[in-house]
């Protein structure tokens, strides 16, 4: 990074202040009501909206309630059960799967560390990070989704590019006390105001903070490639 620890200390502190004003009741939009239910929703939200999945899981978790569920199911049945849903042949392997090894390994139970987390199939650091953090109350480090990727590079938090670098980079400048909250500032943010195509800067409460803002509004925004 070209902008020392302390700079980017006292950045994110200032982005972190502003965004609670802006969203005192961000929180996870997924909807469930048990740690399997959280494990499953994170799972079929990759590259996919909460919204679809939310809709897609309101059916999904009557018919669906352990893990001895997901274990038995014909993987087919269980595509066309969560067809909607991006890659739901693939996210319907890993279901079955998941339940296999959740009834085969650990009676039964969503497992509570990062390692047996990732070790399940469909699950990556960032999934495990949200199972961990809304079904555990434990924080081991920064979801870092496409929000979070797109706004901490845009307000120059972060050069790096993947989101494993990015996390990293995150956790030594983000007080670990907002390391949760910080992933919903940032989605409720992205969504509202620092679109992917069409950032609304004049609108950003982040506008004077963020380097991005003041590139040449000549350069071609709606291909994102000024961001």
């Amino acid at each position: 990074m070209g902008t020392s620890l302390d700079t980017r200390e006292a950045q994110v502190e200032e982005i972190l202040d502003r965004l609670y004003e802006a969203y005192p009741d961000t929180t996870i939009s997924l909807n469930f009501s048990t740690r399997l239910e959280l494990l499953i929703a994170v799972v079929l939200s990759a590259q996919c909206t909460d919204e679809r999945v939310n809709e897609v899981t309101a059916e999904l978790f009557e018919k669906y309630q352990t893990p001895e569920d997901y274990a038995a199911a014909d993987v087919e049945e269980l595509a066309d059960d969560i067809y909607g849903i991006t890659f739901h042949n693939n996210k319907a392997g890993y279901l079955q799967s998941i339940g296999e090894t959740l009834v085969e390994e650990h009676d039964g139970e969503v497992p509570d560390t990062m390692s047996e987390l990732t070790d399940l199939s469909g699950v990556g650091r960032k999934t495990a990070n949200v199972v961990l953090q809304h079904g555990h109350d434990v924080v081991e480090g920064i979801v870092v989704d496409t929000h979070v990727r797109r706004l901490s590079r845009r307000l120059g938090i972060t050069e790096e590019e993947r989101p494993e670098k990015i996390e990293q980079d995150l956790m030594p400048v983000v007080p670990e006390a907002d390391w949760q909250q910080f992933t919903h500032l940032f989605i409720s943010h992205g969504r509202a105001v620092c679109d992917a195509r069409n950032p609304d800067c004049d609108e950003c409460v982040l506008e004077d903070l963020c380097p991005s803002s003041k590139l040449d509004h000549d350069v071609d925004l709606a291909s994102g490639e000024a961001w």
